[in-house]
This record gives structure tokens, C-alpha cells and sequence, in this order.
């Protein structure tokens, strides 16, 4: 259980945390592998996530030397047939509920994803009266031009913080500072900690606390069998889904009955 902490706002990752995208996306990649003969496993697919698409392409394809796919191919060839899936992907277990009680008792929300707006779009459409409509489009995606704050536009991916502080700050009105100097290191104490981040993936663990936030982490099941990684951040709670989250323990009002 976590410390009793009065949480103000709550930022969600998008892709196994909130929607069963992780599912469609090994699906896909093993019915492009297949052509190869080769497939991606568990470990392999564990070091995919929360990686940028090109980043987890390169990790993917780094296990098969031997077959003649290029990132370039294989990213083709994923879109094409993920786009055919995304508008029937369902949400997780616990998070329709979880978004519904924190917008009925106006706690401030925000999704802070590295997906592209497009794919944001086709992977949520189908959900917004259920979920993605409470969000009010406080929503931040990887291809964001917000994201370009820093280091000339350059966009920094997880686990760097950059998409859980400009989340915070534009998205939520959140006087975060830009995550970085001792603007920010002071922030992190005053408002930063206020803020509780939502995710599955270890380097969203590790932005989320870079960020200076909370962090519940609800990871794949299979993840939680492997041993937690030596020397990077540990998330506050973690959780085998959403149903399990207990929003007074965080402070937060405590569901209704019938929820």
C-alpha cells in the first residue's frame, strides 16, 4: 500500500495501460515474422516496450540478422495491417471505471502517449463516449509539436520526462517548471509529487519519477514474473490491473457503490 498522499491530477499512458494494444502489436509482428520464419518471443517483445516505433523496430529486428526485413519494411507492413485492427481494439480491465469516478469528482486528467496523433485517433474513436471523451482532449501524442520545449525541438522519449511534465504544464495548467535545472528539482517537491502517473511499460515507470510524480505501475503479466531491474526507478504502487487500484489510498474519493 502506498503512503497516504493528497494526489490533485492523473496522467495516463495509452498502450497497455488503458487499451489491449500491446496484444494487436504482437499479433501483428509475428504475422509479419512468419513470413521469415522466425518469431518474437516474450523477452524479446518485454525489450520493446515503451521504446519509440523505430527504436523498438531496430531492438525487434537486432534478434533476426539473418532475414532481409528492414526497419523501413517492417514498419510499413505493421501499420498497414495494425490500422485494419485499432478501431476494434478494447479497452483493459478497471480503467473505464477509474476515468469515469476521477471525472465525475473533477480530479484533472491528461494522456501523455508516445503513439502518433493519427494512431491515437483510429485506437480511440471507438471508445470516446466510454472513456477518451472524459479526457476532454488533454491528451499529448509522440508526434506533438508541443513536445518540441527543449534542446532546439528536439523530442526526448521515455524514460526522459519530457512528456509527463508538458502534460502537466499545458495540458493541466501545472506549474512544473521544464523539467530540468533547479527550477524544476524545486518544483518537484511543491507540485510535481501532486501529480500520480498512470503506466505499463518500465520506461514510462522511469520518466513518470524523473518527472517527480507518483507512479503506479500495471505491467503485462508475463513482466511481473521477471525480475525488477537493477538500478532504475521503482514505481510507488504496483498493481495486476486497474480493478485493483484504490483511489483513497492516494487520497482521491473513494468509489462509489455500484462501482
Amino acid at each position: 500500500m502506498p503512503n497516504q498522499s493528497s494526489i490533485e491530477y492523473a496522467i495516463f499512458n495509452l498502450d497497455g495501460l488503458m487499451i489491449d494494444s500491446e496484444r494487436i502489436y504482437t499479433e501483428v509482428t509475428n504475422q509479419i515474422l512468419a513470413d521469415y520464419g522466425v518469431q518474437m518471443t516474450w523477452d524479446i517483445k518485454a525489450g520493446l516496450m515503451g521504446k519509440s516505433e523505430k527504436e523498438a523496430a531496430a531492438h525487434l529486428l537486432s534478434f533476426f540478422p539473418g532475414i532481409s526485413l528492414t526497419i523501413p519494411e517492417y514498419l510499413q507492413k505493421r501499420d498497414a495491417l495494425q490500422n485494419l485492427l485499432w478501431p476494434t481494439v478494447p479497452p483493459l480491465p478497471g480503467i473505464a471505471c477509474l476515468i469515469k469516478h476521477l471525472h465525475k469528482h473533477n480530479v484533472p486528467i491528461a494522456i501523455s502517449t508516445g503513439t502518433r496523433w493519427a494512431n491515437f485517433q483510429m485506437k480511440t474513436s471507438h471508445l470516446e463516449q466510454e472513456i477518451f471523451g472524459m479526457f476532454n482532449n488533454k491528451v499529448i501524442c509522440g508526434d506533438d509539436d508541443i513536445l518540441k520545449v527543449k534542446g532546439g525541438g528536439k523530442i526526448n522519449g521515455k524514460p526522459a520526462p519530457d512528456g509527463f511534465i508538458v502534460a502537466a504544464r499545458e495540458m493541466l495548467g501545472r506549474n512544473v517548471g521544464k523539467g530540468e535545472g533547479n527550477e524544476h528539482r524545486t518544483l518537484i517537491g511543491r507540485i510535481s509529487v501532486k501529480g500520480v502517473v498512470f503506466e505499463d511499460a518500465l520506461p514510462g515507470v522511469q520518466s513518470g519519477k524523473r518527472a517527480g510524480m507518483k507512479v503506479v505501475w500495471v505491467p503485462d503479466p508475463n513482466l511481473l514474473k521477471l525480475p525488477y531491474p537493477k538500478g532504475i526507478e521503482k514505481p510507488d504502487q504496483t498493481l495486476s490491473s486497474l480493478e485493483a487500484f484504490v483511489p483513497e489510498q492516494w487520497g482521491l474519493p473513494p468509489y462509489d457503490d455500484g462501482l
